[in-house]
């Protein structure tokens, strides 16, 4: 797999649409790449964007509005990537899908978005992953200490299917090594989660967090691996797994 195709798997990761092994493959690339990293946290949460509709019936004639409006849109000419950019066409494409996707749920559920750009009240940006997860109501954390002052909290956000690590302490990885997270599944047990790039003490993870049962750190070899290869340095069991 190219660079330029792997970093074209952004939008499929962000929205849980790859197999096992792209998965696997995207996340070491993730774990090196700030683009990619960027890219997939603004991409989950234009998608969060699609579960905030509400009963509201819309007023009449939106519809035909809003279509009537397309039509007088000119759209942009083609623009020729280069090659170090070729894949960021396909991300405007999945960009402009997850908008209209939107769109098309307020109109046929007759339900309301709220955009940020039309709510001239709105002071800052939204929230990002990391912090929905943080923030949700159904948050639930579970906490590790080690000799040292090392301190790892895992929060769990099963309404956001989503994780978070925070870690405290956490002492550089050996030379040549970096540390991997995982997700415990009942079925398959451990299923990659991410890399912990060097000096970060807060990670987003990867994967199906909403159905683990636990998850766990271990030492990898550069790049990580597809199954664990070391005895883990910290395991997490979820209490309402």
């Amino acid at each position: 797999m190219t660079t330029s195709d792997i970093h074209a798997l952004s939008g499929a990761y962000a929205v849980d649409a790859l197999d096992d092994i792209e998965r696997a493959q995207f996340t070491r690339h993730l774990a090196q790449c700030a683009e990619c990293q960027a890219e997939v946290a603004g991409l989950r949460e234009a998608a969060h964007l699609l579960t905030e509709t509400t009963a509201t019936e819309p007023s009449a004639g939106l519809r035909e509005r809003l279509l009537a409006e397309i039509k007088t849109v000119r759209p942009l000419p083609p623009e020729a990537p280069t090659p170090v950019e070729s894949h960021r066409p396909e991300r405007r494409r999945l960009r402009g899908l997850v908008a209209a996707a939107a769109a098309v749920a307020a109109l046929g559920a007759g339900g309301a978005v709220w955009h940020p750009w039309s709510d001239d009240s709105s002071q800052g940006q939204l929230p990002s992953a990391t912090e929905q997860v943080l923030d949700a109501p159904d948050a639930e954390r579970v906490t590790q200490r080690l000799d040292g002052g090392v301190e790892a909290t895992l929060v769990r956000s099963k309404s956001m299917n989503q994780a978070v690590l925070l870690t405290t302490n956490m002492p550089a990885a050996p030379s040549g090594k970096v540390y991997e997270l995982w997700l415990e599944d009942a079925d398959k047990g451990m299923v990659p989660a991410g890399l912990m790039p060097d000096g970060a003490s807060t990670v987003l993870l990867s994967g199906d967090a909403a159905e683990a049962i636990g998850a766990g750190i271990t030492v990898e070899p550069q790049g990580g691996s597809d199954t664990p290869t070391s005895d883990p340095v910290m395991l997490f069991t979820f209490e309402n797994a």
